[in-house]
């Protein structure tokens, strides 16, 4: 949808550094999204633009993802910006650097009220000029990706809130049937293209998804080749709505495919870790429901990282909306995904540094702090054992617990998120008689 662009002090006796790790970056260490995807029966993929795929973007854009979008390069503004002339040159790059990946493409729009030129909008046209104009631009897009695109979003955002038709250049000019000209006019170009309508706020059971649905019933039942259903997912924090899962599944229900198609999760800025470990849990959310319905085929998220993100410019005082920051190190958000995939999130980068800060003849404070360096955690659990009968009586910053010598501490709700280059510590009190030996600490 959107255009592209985030007592005594002893510390030097029992102080000890345990279980040093040291490892490329998460996205690098870590299972691929792509690879996580393909064993779901499901495909990830992300919006792109065309002239950043070089470099770390590039190599992240190629690794983690099994599908593109691109982000502008296919829509009508930038393929025929003067009526006749046409510049492929940004959707052909997208299109061989897939090819060159293993990606699917997908076409992203043919029929949009919006990022139109300026000669179409401004134009005087009959319904008759208006629709070999569109017949042409969808034949001449189409025929020319012939083979190369997996599936189109043929018909974007038709749909007001209330569930009535938006008024645009195409549905004043060319009625209501305007998308179903569009559809089979996009199969006669290319027969094997999956066809989509696709549109926002139609996450859950609500109006504007229910006109969506009959619009497909209908289309259906008439014999107009429609394949499947974007639904964009441009979601505000902490909004996920509860019926997703069960929108997407009365979809599949009519015998079509469902993607998600634009995902973000924008959030009020600045962002802290408890904004953080809530977006990760909405992304989590959304790919666990696509996970749960066969027929929902892929989820793509509006550009991967925050440094090529439309929220900033579209919503002032929001951001931080992508699985990876504006620097291409992963958030919470990533192994959001990666979790509901069936990933786990890896810890290799990280370190635990376990310090005895007070001693006195019963009893210590001590401390361990997790740090991580080329590589982030969104929840992280500490666990060591003691050997001498230490006993903890005390602890904050984190939720522990002992079973015979063996201890196992977690992070607190807030405190989850350990980014690139930062750290986390939580303390606890023990009790100890005799010695009091430093042991080895595990993240995991």
């Amino acid at each position: 949808m959107r255009s592209l662009r985030t007592g005594l002090s002893l510390a030097a006796l029992f102080t000890g550094a345990v279980m040093l790790f040291a490892a490329p970056a998460a996205h690098a260490a870590d299972t691929p999204l792509r690879d996580l995807a393909a064993a779901k029966g499901k495909v990830i993929g992300t919006a792109v633009t065309g002239s950043k795929l070089t470099g770390t973007y590039g190599d992240i854009a190629g690794s983690q993802f099994s599908s593109l979008t691109p982000g502008n390069a296919m829509k009508w503004e930038t393929v025929e910006p003067t009526q006749g002339s046409f510049n492929w040159s940004e959707a052909d790059q997208i299109v061989a650097f897939a090819q060159a990946h293993n990606q699917q493409v997908r076409g992203h729009t043919l029929v949009w009220h919006s990022q139109n030129p300026s000669w179409l909008t401004n134009g005087t046209w009959t319904s008759a000029q208006l629709s070999s104009l569109l017949q042409n631009h969808i034949s001449t897009e189409v025929g020319r990706y012939k083979g190369e695109i997996t599936a189109w979003d043929v018909v974007n955002e038709p749909f007001n809130e209330d569930g009535s038709y938006r008024s645009t250049l195409w549905y004043n000019g060319l009625g209501a049937n305007y998308i179903a000209q569009a559809l089979t006019w996009a199969h006669a170009a290319d027969p094997a293209a999956k066809l989509y309508i696709n549109d926002y706020n139609v996450e859950g059971v609500n109006a504007k998804s229910t006109a969506l649905y009959n619009l497909v019933k209908s289309l259906k039942a008439a014999g107009v080749p429609i394949d499947g259903v974007g639904i964009q997912a441009h979601l505000v924090l902490g909004q996920v709505p509860a019926t997703l899962q069960q929108n997407i599944q009365r979809f599949a229900d009519l015998g079509v495919d469902v993607a998600i198609t634009e995902l973000d999760v924008r959030m009020a800025l600045p962002a802290d870790s408890t904004k953080l470990a809530q977006q990760k849990a909405d992304f989590k959310s959304v790919v666990a429901a696509c996970a749960a319905v066969t027929r929902c085929v892929n989820v793509t998220v509006w550009g991967f990282t925050d440094a090529d993100s439309w929220v900033p410019g579209t919503f002032p005082g929001y951001g931080a909306a992508t699985p990876y920051d504006e620097n291409y190190a992963p958030k919470p958000a990533y192994y959001g995904i990666a979790e509901a995939l069936g990933g786990t999130q890896s810890t290799t980068g990280c370190a635990a540094t376990y310090s005895v800060t007070s001693q006195w003849n019963t009893g210590f404070t001590g401390q361990v702090t997790i740090a991580c360096s080329g590589t982030a955690l969104s929840s992280w659990r500490a666990s060591w054992t003691y050997g001498a009968g230490q006993q903890l009586t005390q602890a904050w910053n984190a939720t522990c617990t002992q079973s015979g010598t063996a201890v196992t501490c977690t992070n607190a709700t807030y405190n989850g998120t350990v980014p690139d280059g930062g750290s986390v510590s939580f303390g606890f009190n023990a009790s100890w008689t005799g010695s009091n030996p430093v042991p080895v600490v595990t993240l995991g």
